[in-house]
């Protein structure tokens, strides 16, 4: 499977004519996998990321950077900085745009503030499976025209990443129907979609970078959020809001970007290289993603959490209406259907 999605990938990345400059470095590399064995100076790309090196997207970029460098004989590298070291997901956006970082992990929703057709991947019961997800958001088919929708803006997809399955969790109380919610303020990804959709659920959704939450929460400014047990438990969250219940109202892709600008330097050896390990990252962060979660919740549940069910047909009832309002156009109508297709 992964040497299709391989294939799959270098062919997005391939029709985009996506390549890759060495911006942080002045020197020229002289080597790739089928170059020499002569000393090279190696340039190193910043990755901004906002979660723990735990992650298994962290783990999956940071072992991409290290087959990078062994395949280009050290000519290129990735350094990853986690926790947020770089900045806020929206603050790394904009660093990728001016060129001062050459890569960025941002969840799928912020896109919607530079082109609204991203929304097409963010709305509620969209994906079936992490599987159907990843495949779909990482088919040229499906995908190109939209991910080189911001080329004029200096960003452009690389690669859709999972994002878990967002569910609520909060410092008051469980959860069962979106009458528990009214009143609640609970954060989200800035976009309006997302605050849509918490209104929608009965709450009132407040964006905020994840650095943030944990002060938030236990201090009162909001009463919880919504997110995978996976970040719920390695953020420590489980320790101010206690109450997670599993709503799984989304599964957000996480995206890979970086600058266009920067994409123009590269042999096409290299070009290649980079989309093979993309592509190879992408499967390896989704197998990691299935052994991690039971971990998480152990682990959440050691700190004091406590999970319940919901009444999932009232929530899909309550935000429904979503769905439909936000596919305006025939460009995303056609995406969202071909998505639902290949879940059939």
């Amino acid at each position: 499977m992964m040497r299709s999605k391989v294939v799959s990938f270098t062919a997005l990345l391939g029709a985009a004519a996506l390549t890759l400059a060495a911006c942080s470095s002045a020197a020229e590399p002289g080597a790739s996998e089928t170059g020499g064995d002569e000393p090279v100076e190696t340039t190193t790309f910043k990755v901004a990321f906002n979660q723990q090196p735990n992650h298994p997207q962290y783990i999956a970029l940071d072992a991409m950077g290290d087959r990078i460098k062994e395949r280009t004989n050290g000519a290129y590298d990735l350094e990853v900085f986690p926790n947020e070291t770089l900045g806020a997901q929206k603050e790394t956006i904009e660093l990728v745009q001016g060129g001062t970082i050459e890569f960025a992990m941002v969840a799928a929703p912020l896109l919607e503030n530079y082109n609204p057709d991203f929304v097409v991947f963010n709305l509620p019961f969209t994906f079936d499976s992490q599987d159907h997800q990843r495949e779909t958001t990482n088919d040229p088919e499906i995908v190109s025209e939209l991910y080189a929708s911001l080329d004029d803006q200096n960003l452009r997809v690389l690669g859709s990443f999972h994002g878990g399955v967002r569910s609520m969790y909060n410092s008051i109380k469980p959860i069962e129907t979106p009458a528990d919610m009214e009143g609640m303020k609970i954060r989200v990804i800035e976009s309006e979609t997302n605050i849509e959709m918490m209104k929608l659920m009965g709450a009132t959704g407040t964006p905020m970078g994840m650095g943030d939450v944990y002060t938030a929460i236990q201090s009162g400014v909001i009463d919880g959020a919504e997110n995978n047990e996976l970040t719920y438990a390695n953020v420590k969250h489980s320790e101010v809001a206690p109450y997670y219940s599993y709503t799984k109202h989304l599964m957000l892709p996480d995206y890979l970007i970086s600058n266009p600008a920067v994409m123009d330097g590269l042999p096409e050896d290299v070009q290649e290289i980079f989309a093979e390990e993309i592509a190879a990252a992408v499967e390896e962060e989704g197998t990691l993603w299935k052994t991690e979660i039971e971990v998480s919740k152990e682990k959440a549940i050691a700190d004091g959490a406590k999970f319940n069910e919901v009444d999932a047909d009232a929530f899909a009832d309550a935000i429904a209406p979503l769905t439909q309002s936000k596919l305006t156009n025939d460009f995303v109508k056609d995406i969202h259907a071909k998505v639902r297709a290949a879940a059939e």
